[in-house]
């Protein structure tokens, strides 16, 4: 009888291994270009985590700036994602060429990314000083809020616009399925270049901190040009307007969810100051998981567009085989950046927790997230477009706002527990 039970748990795990090897098979090139971008999304949001490792005079001469990073560095990803998937889908199904000649759908599409950006960065910094006042963190003026976000918009947004196209044109040119590709990649663009800018940002503060009417001046300034921008945007076509229609409330929302995850982030940032190499891990942790998170949401988005997927209340076929490769890509990459945060520390000085920390912190933080995530993907996709919504619009936006604001609790809720193991 026992050798009867190990003979069926042989046949069942040689049924198992044979299916993986046919499911890898089948899939292996969109795991290895999925791979590749994260990998290269993985190089950005270390550069952005070493950085952010080394912001503590930042952090303690601007009080709440920590607040404003991870709505910034999301909202970067929500904008130029969308305007990356955007552009995918209008390659995919032949609406443009992969070439760098302005078309009416591409002006379209730049354009309202652009205003789109300068609007966010003025709710963000409302956002930020609400959230600091909610939870009675130290801050400062509002104004300050503002123009920091506003301006570190504007500078970001002037790098990330060619960078976006650039990536989606070239990937399509190559033959690779910029759904696999442009995503992870602008996302770890947006966090490499996003906290430069908002240091940059503080220094030109500074510089027009030199009297209070010349802040009021500049504040005046920015909100009837950003004003008069969106008007004409919205009036411009159609398709701008659709865009502005569909993706401002729901940016809204996102940078709602993106204040959210700062406060959460604030509020331990005794703990964050104390430990600096779970700050390093931050930006590689919310980059990796929200660019994985887009290439579900794009392929999803795709997918429906194509008919490859069909919107059911319960995912079946092609969107299983997305969820599965999500999770393969997870358990290789979630270790290795919790590798990287402390290397990366110990090489440049900062404090580390331990490899025997910091590991179990990401993988099981990340596996969590992605658990909750695929879930939530698949029906923001389908819910969408069941609802005539382009999910282009929508999906990637809510998606990684989502995972930015939950990847901030589980990543702190796991850490505290992990750290309080080991004391």
């Amino acid at each position: 009888m026992i050798r009867v039970k190990e003979k069926q748990k042989k046949i069942r795990s040689s049924l198992s291994t044979q299916a993986f090897s046919e499911f890898y098979a089948e899939h292996d090139y969109i795991i290895k270009e999925g791979l590749i971008a994260l990998l290269i999304c993985a190089v950005g949001d270390l550069i952005a985590g070493i950085i952010l490792g080394k912001m503590t005079f930042f952090l303690e001469t601007f009080p709440g700036l920590l607040v404003v990073i991870p709505g910034a560095i999301g909202m970067r990803g929500n904008i130029f994602g969308s305007f990356a998937s955007r552009l995918s889908t209008s390659l995919h199904i032949g609406l443009i060429s992969p070439q760098f000649e302005f078309s009416e759908d591409l002006n379209n599409n730049i354009f309202s990314s652009f205003v789109l950006t300068l609007v966010l960065s003025i709710f963000l910094g409302v956002v930020a000083k609400i959230f600091c006042i909610i939870l009675h963190s130290p801050s400062m003026d509002i104004i300050d809020f503002i123009l920091i976000c506003t301006i570190a918009g504007l500078i970001s947004n002037l790098i990330m616009l060619p960078i976006t196209m650039f990536v989606s044109f070239k990937s399509f040119e190559h033959g690779w399925d910029p759904d696999n590709i442009t995503s992870p990649i602008i996302a770890a663009f947006g966090d490499l270049f996003t906290l430069p800018a908002i240091i940059a940002s503080t220094f030109i503060l500074r510089l027009i901190d030199v009297d209070v009417l010349v802040k009021y001046i500049v504040l005046v300034a920015i909100l009837i040009a950003v004003f008069v921008s969106f008007v004409y945007c919205y009036r411009l076509s159609d398709e701008t307007r659709t865009i502005l229609k569909q993706s401002t409330p729901i940016l809204l929302l996102c940078s709602f969810l993106g204040g959210s995850a700062g406060g959460i982030l604030n509020s331990s940032v005794e703990t964050l100051l104390t430990n600096p190499s779970l700050l390093t891990l931050i930006p590689l942790f919310s980059g990796e998981s929200g660019s994985l998170i887009s290439i579900l949401g794009a392929r999803l988005s795709s997918g429906l567009h194509s008919g490859l997927v069909e919107p059911l209340r319960k995912p079946e076929g092609e969107a299983l085989h997305n969820f599965a490769i999500c999770f393969i890509l997870a358990i290789i990459v979630f270790p290795f950046i919790g590798i990287l945060a402390e290397s990366s520390s110990l090489m440049f000085g900062t404090m580390g927790i331990g490899f025997d920390k910091i590991i179990p912190i990401s993988t099981l933080s990340g596996i969590i997230l992605v658990a909750i995530m695929v879930v939530v993907v698949y029906y923001i996709s389908t819910v969408s477009y069941n609802h005539n919504l382009d999910p282009d619009n929508i999906v990637i936006p809510i998606s990684t706002s989502v995972t930015d604001s939950i990847s901030s609790l589980i990543l702190i809720s796991v850490s505290l527990i992990i750290i309080g193991l080991f004391i």
